[in-house]
């Protein structure tokens, strides 16, 4: 008969966890096959009795990690303290995690007594030199079920994993086959889980999940009520969710793959950091950390094996929507290609090139560069002159972020230097307000008639994107740079230049993270969910039928269109929207909702904003 319960849930995630290790079970539960590029498994399992719930770590863990990793070291702390040596160290240990946090702790590890201590070793660029692989080899991953986490109460955590002794990961467990899911385990976070607790305090874990069989949220803050949950799903038919599987769960990827030892480390070293939050005066109010979500990771590291593997001269569309978290994808994608080495550990590209869609460098954007950044002076923002843009490409600055209104500038010096290899990344090429867009809104704005009008808005406005599409189609693809577009919507001769071939002779995206998926998982608001219809009545003449000099249907379509742009019915309509904003929308989301005015065409937008402005001037 098959355990449907939570327990079982929880022995096939360990079995999973310990295979291929010292304390695999003799027996697995389940064989599956290797769904990715990480090895599972691995681990070593840990009992309470191995828990320090005072320091929150396991001492024997950390001290064989620093003994057999780091043998010199651990002798020069011997000869200074003797026995006490490993129960300095431990203490010492658990108050750096507890000051910096556990992130910076196993990224640049601690000083004790005159002696630079690592905590972890990082997966070496190549098998170049024996040494680093040994200590990477070093590395000791463990997991204690149903830890036991407080001093003050015995509540426990279904699991725990733990890096060199120092907790990274803690999960909570559900099964609905026992009448709990994900949604029970996110509460139990946020009602049973005191933050005040050490393992759990703002930067002492990694990240906290949720998990069921078939969907993972996690959080990196716990808040109580206020925790966020972020989901963590695959995503299945163009929407939210994961696929179906054949056998075992469809969250296994979780702990098959995403806690793997080699991908935690890769989240360690490549995706994980905290940054900054600001005030509306620009002061730092407090600190967030970043974690990705599975279409963020599994899109920056698809794209970072392809580079690998096949180099520069290459073009990938990666089509995210709004709501998608495009600027950290960008950002954790620069920082990677810029430091990104082959099997011989020659660098794969010399420089990175960030092009922005706005005139000047879009400031979320720059924001998640610049703080991603763990060594100073590899970035530079380049919003000012073409002789400062070649300058810094002659430098081989590495991380270069500059403006599209540059792109041509950018083509023709890459073009130049063929001894040196980028990558450029095209930032939502298509929706820049580039001169020749702006001057497409003012004939639709300047038309002399309702007819020149709709002429003109029939007409596809120049964007970048085209440029863009025009150079890039008159030229040959250069053999040293790689191009990666990041848009939410492509056009279709966009998805023919940086989309992948298809068997039934189209294009797709190399990574889509769509609409539906991002509305399912309520990142951004389905407007076609959230409207008000109101019936529009007027009078007109009826010349129309009586006058053989207009075409029915045309002149049907025009009246339309002056009864729609009319002052007066603007002005009525506004009014109708705002006070219903005002009254029934504005207290929602906490006081920071939003509407959305969606009209036919670029010139019945501008005229309401003019009305909409008028009304609010008038009104207050």
């Amino acid at each position: 008969m098959t355990d449907l319960s939570e327990k079982a849930f929880e022995d096939t995630i360990e079995a999973a966890l310990l295979a291929g290790g010292p304390d695999a079970p003799a027996t697995a539960l389940h064989e599956r096959p290797v769904q990715g590029p990480f090895i599972p498994g691995g681990y070593h399992r840990r009992a309470q009795a191995d828990y320090d719930r005072a320091r929150v770590l396991i001492p024997k863990d950390l001290l064989t990690f620093v003994r057999s990793t780091q043998p010199q070291a651990w002798r020069k702390l011997r000869q200074q303290l003797g026995e006490q040596a490993g129960e300095e160290l431990i203490r010492r240990v658990s108050k750096e995690v507890e000051k910096r946090g556990v992130l910076d702790v196993l990224r640049r590890g601690v000083k004790f007594y005159g002696v630079r201590l690592k905590m972890t070793y990082f997966r070496p660029a190549s098998g170049l030199n024996p040494d680093l692989q040994r200590k990477y080899q070093g590395n000791i991953f463990s997991v204690i079920r149903q830890l036991h986490f407080s001093e003050k109460d015995e509540k426990s955590l279904d699991l725990v994993l733990f890096l060199n002794g120092l907790p990274i990961f803690t999960a909570e467990l559900k099964n609905p086959f026992t009448g709990q899911n994900v949604t029970h385990a996110m509460a139990q976070y946020r009602k049973r889980r005191d933050p005040r607790e050490p393992l759990f305090k703002f930067g002492r874990c990694l990240a906290h999940f949720a998990v069921d069989p078939d969907l993972v949220y996690f959080t990196t803050h716990l808040q109580k009520e206020k925790t966020r949950f972020f989901p963590f799903n695959k995503g299945w038919n163009r929407g939210a969710g994961n696929p179906p599987v054949l056998q075992g769960y469809r969250t296994s990827y979780l702990w098959e793959q995403i806690w793997a030892r080699d991908s935690i480390l890769d989240l360690i070293q490549n995706f994980i950091h905290t940054i900054d939050l600001y005030d509306k005066r620009g002061r730092v109010k407090g600190q967030a950390m970043i974690f990705p979500r599975y279409h963020q990771l599994d899109a920056v590291r698809r794209l970072v094996a392809e580079a690998r593997a096949r180099g520069a001269g290459q073009r990938y569309l990666i089509q995210h929507s709004a709501g998608s978290g495009k600027s950290f994808t960008i950002a954790w994608l620069a920082h990677q290609l810029a430091s990104l080495h082959d099997d011989q550990d020659r660098a794969v590209f010399d420089s990175v090139i960030i092009i922005s869609d706005r005139r000047v460098i879009d400031r979320q954007l720059q924001d998640a560069v610049r703080q991603f950044e763990q060594v100073r002076g590899v970035v530079e923002n380049i919003d000012k002159t073409s002789r400062q843009l070649r300058e810094a490409l002659q430098a081989g600055k590495k991380i270069i972020v500059t403006t599209l209104q540059k792109f041509p500038v950018i083509a023709s010096e890459v073009r130049a230097m063929p001894g040196q290899r980028f990558a450029v990344l095209i930032d939502e090429a298509h929706s820049s307000q580039s001169g020749e867009s702006v001057k497409d809104m003012k004939k639709v704005l300047s038309a002399r008639t309702l007819e020149e009008a709709a002429a003109e808005e029939e007409r596809e406005p120049t964007t970048m994107e085209d440029r863009i599409a025009a150079e890039m189609a008159a030229r040959r693809q250069p053999p040293n740079v790689s191009f990666f577009a990041f848009t939410a919507t492509p056009k279709e001769k966009t998805l023919e230049l940086f989309g992948q071939p298809t068997p039934q002779g189209g294009y797709e995206p190399f990574s889509l993270y769509s609409m539906r998926q991002a509305i399912e998982e309520g990142f951004i608001l389905d407007v076609l969910q959230n409207y008000t219809t109101y019936k529009t009545y007027w009078n007109l003449l009826k010349t129309i039928q009586e006058d053989p000099r207009y075409d029915r249907s045309k002149a049907a379509y025009l009246l339309r269109r002056f009864v729609d742009l009319h002052p007066h019915a603007i002005e009525k309509k506004v009014a109708i929207m705002v006070e219903h904003f005002a009254d029934h929308v504005a207290h929602r989301i906490q006081g920071q909702a939003k509407a959305m005015v969606v009209t036919r065409s670029r010139l019945h937008a501008v005229r309401y904003k003019r009305a909409f402005d008028a009304y609010l001037r008038e009104h207050g």
